[in-house]
């Protein structure tokens, strides 16, 4: 028989409150509170201890929230401005050179449409894939799921609802591709 963490890591639907993952929830709120009162120099290593991958030069400025951190996978040159959030139940990959504007948001978690199933307390994820150097204007929200390609531009304020091509500009609620003129 299978955790509720396994089943979380697997995209299945699991139950959050399970002691484990409250036990990780727990550990990631400490962190969390630690790396957004740490000075500068210090945030490259909690950076390092509490996401699950983290590139050279990476910048990270707090606050900043997120449910786990070891479902975080960072290359090098990530830059993520004020008050990003991720929801991090299944893995979020973010590209060499990226940049995230403030207030960001990166949700890997979703619920059942059933709504016995929500009433029972049951959740899921989907991982997001983001390429290398995307620029994701402020106030963005990635969905479930998604893939950005490359070089792609999220313009600010914009749901990404549907995967965004390589070297694409997508634009508003939900957003969609802008054409090149």
């Amino acid at each position: 028989m299978r955790t509720e963490k396994e089943k979380m890591l697997a995209g299945e639907l699991y139950n959050a409150g399970s002691p484990e993952l409250q036990a990780d929830s727990l550990a990631n709120a400490r962190w969390m509170i630690r790396y957004n009162q740490s000075a500068p120099e210090e945030r490259e290593a909690l950076l390092k201890e509490g996401l699950g991958k983290v590139g050279e030069q990476v910048n990270i400025r707090p606050p900043f929230h997120c449910d786990y951190g070891y479902n975080i996978l960072l290359g090098d040159g990530v830059v993520m401005n004020f008050n990003c959030i991720i929801l991090d139940v299944m893995p979020v990959h973010i590209g060499d050179m990226t940049q995230i504007g403030p207030g960001v948001q990166i949700l890997t978690a979703d619920h059942p449409r059933d709504p016995e199933q929500r009433k029972a307390g049951l959740e899921s994820g989907k991982a997001i894939h983001i390429g290398k150097n995307v620029w994701i204007g402020g106030g963005a929200l990635l969905m479930p799921g998604i893939t950005v390609g490359d070089d792609a531009i999220i313009g600010a304020g914009s749901v990404v609802t549907k995967n965004v091509p390589a070297g694409a500009t997508v634009v508003g609620n939900p957003a969609r591709v802008v054409p090149k003129s």
